[in-house]
């Protein structure tokens, strides 16, 4: 009997992840948790034991993003075209980046906090996008001088302008389509200003 219970509330937790993700796309992380909730077919108290408070679910949705992003890039670093490869990855992180509009700041906070599990799940994201962008760099399809920090901050611009132009249907894949021309390897290195 423990086990059904254990494997119910597995399925819970997944489907309150799954309607939250939704609800945060269409309504911003304000979204009624009351909605969701009725939505994952969960009285509210269900929700609250999983998730005691908005924070804890904002967190656990980026968690499970992105490590849903690490696996896919972990994937990719067998595809036949490492540049394809990298920018495909590129796509799918700046589309999921659109999706948290106002996280507050004690989001923000345990992203930036090393020992926090968020923390952990964005580093090791990270850390597999960084592998996507070597694999590129030594097939000789990305420029060399390009670090991983780079192409990620890259990213969320575009993915902070995609969020501002809402209705511009394509403007992530314009916008990185531009990206990757500058990155390309036959280009020349970027030097900073002194």
């Amino acid at each position: 009997m423990a086990e059904v219970m254990r494997a119910d509330a597995r399925r819970n937790y997944e489907q309150l992840l799954a309607v939250a993700r939704e609800a945060f796309a269409e309504h911003g992380t304000e979204a009624s948790l009351r909605d969701v909730a009725r939505r994952a077919g969960v009285g509210i108290g269900t929700l609250y034991r999983h998730f005691p408070t908005r924070e804890a679910l904002l967190e656990a949705l980026m968690s499970s993003g992105f490590d849903a992003l690490r696996v896919r890039a972990e994937g990719l670093l067998a595809a036949p075209s490492p540049h394809d490869a990298l920018l495909t990855w590129l796509r799918e992180l700046a589309a999921g980046s659109t999706t948290y509009r106002g996280l507050p700041e004690s989001v923000m906070a345990a992203l930036r906090e090393e020992g926090s599990e968020l923390h952990a799940s964005c580093h090791a994201m990270r850390a597999a996008g960084g592998r996507l962008l070597a694999r590129a760099q030594e097939s000789g399809a990305v420029r060399a001088d390009l670090t991983a920090a780079e192409l990620l901050a890259l990213v969320a611009g575009i993915a902070w302008v995609s969020e501002q132009s809402a209705g511009q249907a394509g403007l992530i894949d314009r916008l990185l389509s531009v990206t990757a021309t500058g990155f390309a390897a036959d280009r020349p290195p970027v030097t900073t200003p002194a």
